[in-house]
């Protein structure tokens, strides 16, 4: 008797142990950008807060800097179950569909107001979109308002023609091609390393990205043009979702929600941070020229007509919506 108590005993520990550990869920979340970026910031606070709202039921793993996966793979990935979710740059999608590119369209949105009703009004075709694709979009954030980054001085858009200008999606190239500049393909992580090689001589980005990356060092004129705010998104695999219980998924999404009104409001209180940080360095942070604003406009005004005709009914659709927020 004592020893079939004994065993009863030792078999319920050890079921117990093992429904504990087989309680605990692990999710690899991978992202391109570096640990001292305020994306990553903000995603580590976000993977924290579900770890403690789900009393370490749900961890999160964080891979910065492309240590798991490089940028252009980041979504297929997800979409695949490789990783549990993500962080992706949506422009860079674009010509996969050509809704994900709808913030990376020049002066179609230019400030965190303009930001948010662009967002608000296409929010819905992205989940659905996503949502056929296997994924789910749990928040975004957006980069501060993007600049030209520039080697020699611009008063003009010919100013940039020949410029081994860094590309880092659809619209960037495009915006490359419509200014003469040469588009030379290069992720956030490698962007150091080909400003310091001479590979790329200009590009256009937000204060966040040349902070980073050291342009300052190899680059000295910024020109706060104020272009479109790109976005972040994080994205979840729907069958990883699917398969958490009630609790976590509801703690999961909150913590989502509160994530994503940190990001945007960390992103917009930084914006002049970064643009001080770069001055500080030596950059030359300038008003654009009338002329280089109306040049860059009149490209916009090219790649809007150009991605209206690609989104067909469904794209003129959001851009209608938002125009009348």
């Amino acid at each position: 008797m004592k020893l079939d108590l004994r065993t009863l005993t030792v078999a319920l520990t050890s079921a117990l142990v093992a429904a504990s550990s087989m309680a605990q869920v692990k999710w690899d979340l991978a992202s391109a950008y570096p640990t001292t970026n305020f994306h990553t910031e903000n995603l580590l606070q976000f993977a924290a807060d579900v770890e403690k709202a789900t009393a370490g039921k749900l961890k999160i793993t964080v891979h910065a800097n492309a240590s798991l996966f490089k940028a252009p793979e980041i979504k297929r990935s997800v979409q695949g179950g490789q990783a549990q979710a993500g962080e992706v740059l949506l422009v860079n999608f674009e010509n996969e569909n050509p809704l994900y590119g709808i913030d990376g369209i020049p002066f179609l949105a230019s400030s965190y107001a303009e930001s948010k009703k662009l967002y608000e009004a296409s929010k819905k075709v992205l989940d659905s979109t996503l949502g056929k694709q296997g994924m789910m979009l749990l928040y975004t954030v957006p980069w501060p308002p993007q600049g030209v980054y520039s080697k020699k001085p611009l008063t003009k858009g010919d100013d940039l023609k020949g410029s081994k200008w860094r590309a880092y999606s659809p619209a960037t190239a495009k915006l490359a091609e419509l200014l003469g500049a040469q588009p030379v393909t290069v992720q956030a992580a490698e962007l150091s390393q080909a400003l310091s090689t001479g590979v790329v001589e200009s590009y256009m980005s937000s204060g966040s990205t040349g902070y980073d990356t050291k342009t300052y060092e190899s680059i000295k004129n910024w020109y706060d043009t104020q272009a479109w705010l790109p976005k972040n998104a994080i994205l979840v695999n729907k069958k990883a979702f699917d398969a958490l219980d009630k609790p976590a998924q509801t703690a999961l999404l909150k913590a989502a929600k509160e994530a994503e009104l940190r990001g945007w409001k960390i992103s917009e209180e930084k914006n002049n941070w970064y643009k001080d940080q770069l001055k500080a360095k030596g950059m030359n942070i300038a008003v654009p020229s009338e002329q280089l604003v109306a040049d860059l406009r009149k490209a916009g005004n090219v790649m809007l007509a150009e991605w209206q005709r690609k989104a067909g009914d469904e794209g003129r659709a959001i851009i209608a919506d938002y125009r009348n927020k």
